[in-house]
């Protein structure tokens, strides 16, 4: 993933990217803040590694949690709409999963959902078993997937 590329469309099109992250830790938004200028682009990222953090500053809802945990799809779909209506941002992509090591027979290592909000738009969310690689090898992955969901919003 060219990372100057997706920032070069994002600045055509004047959209602004935030970044609700959990398992990643930050490193989408250290992708994109890596490339010098990024900040005509680049609105904020949250970290959001606790259920706590992901209800007090993204508003995901406790009922959600509990009902189907940190990692799954509702959990992404909520953190990314979010981070929308907590920025100033266009576009936003959220990482939740499990890195490793661990997991569980129903939620096991190396499963990542990922949602991806635009203003106007339909909240698209979808589920990535990238298997058990190891911990580092997971969160590259979803970095780079989530970086790849953000071009293909561009596009």
């Amino acid at each position: 993933m060219n990372v100057a590329d997706l920032l070069a469309a994002a600045r055509y099109w004047g959209i602004r990217i935030a970044t609700a992250e959990s398992c990643t830790g930050g490193m989408v938004a250290a992708a994109l803040t890596d490339v010098a200028g990024s900040s005509d682009v680049f609105e904020r990222g949250f970290v959001t590694y606790s259920n706590a953090a992901k209800v007090e500053l993204l508003g995901v809802s406790e009922t959600t949690l509990a009902a189907h945990g940190a990692v799954s799809e509702p959990v992404a779909r909520e953190m990314a709409e979010g981070a929308l209506a907590h920025s100033a941002a266009e576009l936003a992509v959220s990482i939740t999963g499990i890195a490793g090591p661990g997991g569980s027979e129903f939620k096991p290592e190396g499963r990542v959902c990922f949602g991806l909000a635009r203003r106007g738009a339909e909240t698209r969310v979808e589920t990535v078993e990238f298997g058990a690689r190891g911990r580092a090898k997971v969160r590259k992955a979803a970095t780079e997937h989530a970086l790849t969901l953000l071009r293909q919003a561009l596009d």
